[in-house]
């Protein structure tokens, strides 16, 4: 029997399918417990569909990333699935993928489940595809949003489709990010439903009168049919139109919500709390206060962004895309060193094996500055290391100078003094990069001039599970 305090949460990211079971605290309304979560690497990476795209092109293969999720959900307590009344479904903001509307999915009797499984679908192009170049993106009209485009946007990837691969777009008649899809399959939509905080991650979405840019993208030969119908964040898209595992047909089904969001959902206590989460990348998060209003014009080369939150509120952001992808990278570069010295070792050996010899190594001179995926407001600059000497060249020196090169390249893009101007009073952190890396911990701890406190990694599917419970809730109540 479904209870109206227990909801399921899923977090789609870009390395990882998580969910998590959350029931509401007995004794505190605004308290909650984790029943059961469980987290499965997508392992989802595939070559482009287009060949135009080049080396600069980042996909995934959706049936990889739903399997990874019909894994997750395998996994979580089959009498916890049963009393789940609201599903709420967040994931990797900015990417694009397109499917047929009706033939999205296909339905089959997985063993002992229901499960869904993708039929008449495109790639995922993901946040972090670099196919849009700064000259490509320069040719595209000028929003009306206070938010720029950038390359792994997804109205700039679908311009560049239309360009470069006409008629790659003639296959499809819907799109959305991969949270969308998600929502979108388990409800049997006929057109996908986007929060703000999505439409405004895809590029030309007003946030002040939330809509498209429509006749902008329209004068421009844009395919505006493409883009889904746009929902408040916390309201429903719809009802499951399938049993799913053991949630029962008929449940509630939230809008997706963004990754950011949802994380800082969980973890922001409160107004003066300040949330960073380092992942694949890093996003520094403040609320900024009610009834702020961000400039219309678009500032491409501004570091801080506002992104829509929740109530018509917005979050001041500084989101860079160098993060644990930056330190994936150093691994798998020494791992082809070795290889080319004619010795094999795994990347899971080499990374706790930097990070032992970075936590000995307490500090270094060496400076590096990790910037190899370039920012969305510098999109041309490329790393660098700085005052190298002979004596800091050990693995534990350059581990130790990377963490912290990860963390002063955020504290170049949001001065850690602005967020004490605005009110800030602590710092909650949390993702996968951080849980893993006690050096980056470390390093956190000492450039923040407050007090930080460490969080779980499901904390996205947690926040998604959170918005959920709490409107079920609040409905019950009234």
């Amino acid at each position: 029997m479904a209870a109206p305090s227990v909801t399921l949460g899923i977090d789609l990211g870009t390395t990882s399918v998580k969910a998590a079971v959350l029931e509401a605290a007995p004794d505190d309304p605004s308290g909650f417990v984790v029943l059961a979560s469980c987290v499965r690497a997508a392992r989802a990476e595939a070559a482009a569909q287009s060949a135009a795209a080049g080396s600069q092109a980042r996909e995934q293969d959706v049936s990889r990333i739903i399997q990874a999720l019909n894994e997750c959900l395998a996994a979580l307590p089959r009498q916890q699935l049963r009393k789940v009344c609201g599903i709420g479904v967040s994931g990797q903001m900015h990417g694009v993928l397109f499917w047929k509307t009706g033939q999205g999915c296909e339905w089959t009797e997985g063993g002992t489940a229901p499960v869904f499984k993708p039929r008449a679908v495109s790639h995922l192009v993901t946040w972090q595809d670099g196919r849009c170049s700064s000259g490509f993106l320069a040719s595209l009209p000028q929003p009306e949003s206070h938010l720029s485009v950038a390359t792994g946007f997804g109205c700039a990837t679908i311009f560049w489709l239309l360009k470069n691969s006409p008629g790659f777009l003639e296959s499809y008649d819907a799109a959305g990010t991969i949270h969308d899809y998600v929502v979108a399959m388990l409800c049997g939509l006929p057109k996908p439903v986007m929060s703000d905080q999505n439409a405004a991650s895809w590029g030309y979405f007003n946030t002040q009168s939330q809509s498209w840019n429509l006749e902008i993208l329209r004068a421009s030969g844009f395919p505006v049919h493409l883009l889904p119908d746009v929902g408040e964040p916390a309201s429903v898209a719809g009802r499951t139109s399938h049993a799913w595992f053991e949630i029962p047909k008929g449940t509630q089904v939230g809008v997706a919500l963004g990754d950011l969001q949802a994380s800082v959902y969980s973890c922001m206590a409160q107004r003066t709390d300040a949330v960073l989460n380092i992942s694949t990348s890093v996003q520094l998060a403040a609320s900024m206060p009610s009834g702020f209003q961000p400039a219309q014009a678009p500032d491409p080369a501004a570091p801080v962004a506002y992104f829509p939150y929740f109530g018509r509120t917005y979050l001041a952001v500084a989101a860079s895309l160098n993060g644990g992808n930056v330190l994936a990278t150093f691994v798998h570069m020494l791992v082809q060193w070795m290889a080319d010295l004619g010795l094999e070792v795994e990347e899971s050996t080499v990374y706790a094996r930097m990070i032992q010899a970075a936590a000995q190594q307490r500090d270094t001179r060496l400076t590096i500055t990790p910037t190899v995926l370039g920012e969305r407001h510098l999109p041309d600059q490329l790393a660098s290391v700085t005052r190298i000497s002979s004596s800091d060249l050990s693995l534990g020196h350059v581990t130790r100078a990377l963490c912290r090169g990860i963390i002063q390249n955020l504290h170049s893009m949001l001065p850690f003094q602005q967020l004490k101007e605005w009110g800030v009073e602590r710092v909650v952190s949390s993702g996968s990069a951080l849980s893993r890396n006690e050096v980056l911990r470390e390093e956190v701890q000492k450039a923040f001039p407050f007090p930080v406190s460490f969080g779980q990694d499901v904390d996205a599917a947690v926040g998604a599970a959170l918005v959920m419970l709490q409107r079920n809730l609040n409905q019950k109540e009234s």
